[in-house]
């Protein structure tokens, strides 16, 4: 099958029309005008809000199988909880959804593609648990407007972009840069959240609807330097995406055991009463476990990685990559997209 893809924030703009209500990426490039390259912002981005018939138009053009699109949660829920639902929203996404069935086009649903409500933002956004609860009522919301057509979901795009880029450091909104500690408070409520939407759609939706739906993670392969650094590597993998296909994937329905004892080392060197990646109890394991139909992988590049003295004391403590204790690099003749962008690792 053959498909592109896209997130609301990216491309739609009318970032405040029709009802829409501020998500953490308007607020921060608002407020903090430059943070993003060239003082850019999404409030018009590519018009697609206005401009969907040319997408589609391009689709056919492209010859596309599917379209995988996310929806903005503050365009269909302008309170960011379901006491209101905004039908201007709704609208836009059913007239997409429709124009693209027209033409045999599949449309796949992320239903969280990074652009949270401001309003939750406030209240603690991933790192306060109750948003286990705001999320499962947002994915039961948009199962009930557009399930009778889409049949391909995925609850959230990228978990380890949305918890360590943006609870852990200050790369993407809401750059909160609380490492060792967010991100793992993050980790474990979106997992959480994750489950809650597709307990939702496995138990009330795909009776009739009989859809798939998976969660989406982000994976670069951590290759071992030399024969010396299997271990580092194998590590390294299991911080950056078994961190979040194990929970799902494997039989236990937790974290990864070298992460465990890791952390919890660390963090009672470190002074700290608990280990600050949070545990969780038997009966979230097995809420965990299993939640994916399918294996869902964006795959950007690969980089080596080593272990030797000098990684002990290099990164700011406590911090992901000093729990991690690697350090990594790519080969200088590689070419990573037009663009030749290299992977740089905080």
């Amino acid at each position: 099958m053959f498909g592109a893809a896209t997130a609301s924030y990216q491309i739609e703009g009318a970032w405040n029309e029709d009802g829409k209500t501020e998500n953490i990426w308007d607020h921060l490039t608002h407020t903090q005008p430059c943070v993003a390259q060239n003082c850019s912002n999404g409030d018009i981005a590519d018009d697609s809000y206005h401009l969907y018939k040319r997408d589609v138009e391009m689709m056919r053009e492209l010859g596309l199988d599917y379209y995988r699109f996310s929806i903005s949660w503050t365009r269909i829920l302008p309170t960011s909880f379901p006491d209101k639902i905004n039908q201007a929203g709704v609208d836009h996404y059913n007239k997409l959804i429709d124009e693209m069935l027209k033409y045999n086009i599949q449309p796949m649903v992320t239903i969280y593609h990074w652009d949270l409500p401001q309003k939750l933002q406030k209240m603690g956004g991933w790192t306060n648990p109750h948003i286990v609860d705001w999320f499962g009522d947002y994915a039961r919301v948009v199962y009930k407007l557009f399930g009778d057509r889409v049949k391909l979901w995925t609850t959230i795009n990228e978990p380890h972009q949305i918890c360590y880029y943006a609870y852990g450091l200050d790369t993407l909104a809401p750059i909160l840069n609380i490492k060792g500690v967010a991100e793992y408070m993050c980790a474990k409520n979106l997992l959480l959240a994750h489950a809650r939407a597709y307990h939702i759609y496995d138990k009330e939706f795909r009776p009739t609807q009989a859809g798939k739906i998976f969660i989406v993670l982000s994976a670069e392969w951590y290759e071992p330097a030399s024969e010396t650094e299997i271990e580092a590597a194998d590590d390294a993998n299991q911080f950056h995406w078994a961190q979040y296909s194990h929970p799902i994937f494997s039989k236990v329905g937790d974290f990864p055991p070298i992460m465990k004892k890791r952390i919890a080392s660390k963090s009672a060197s470190q002074g700290f009463p608990r280990s600050r990646l949070p545990e969780f109890t038997p009966e979230e394991m097995e809420y965990v476990r299993g939640t994916s139909d399918v294996f869902g992988l964006n795959h950007y590049s690969t980089l080596y990685v080593y272990r030797n003295e000098s990684v002990f004391g290099y990164y700011e403590e406590p911090s992901f990559n000093d729990d991690l204790e690697v350090l990594t690099y790519q080969d200088p003749e590689w070419q990573i997209g037009e663009s030749n962008v290299t992977m740089v690792k905080n």
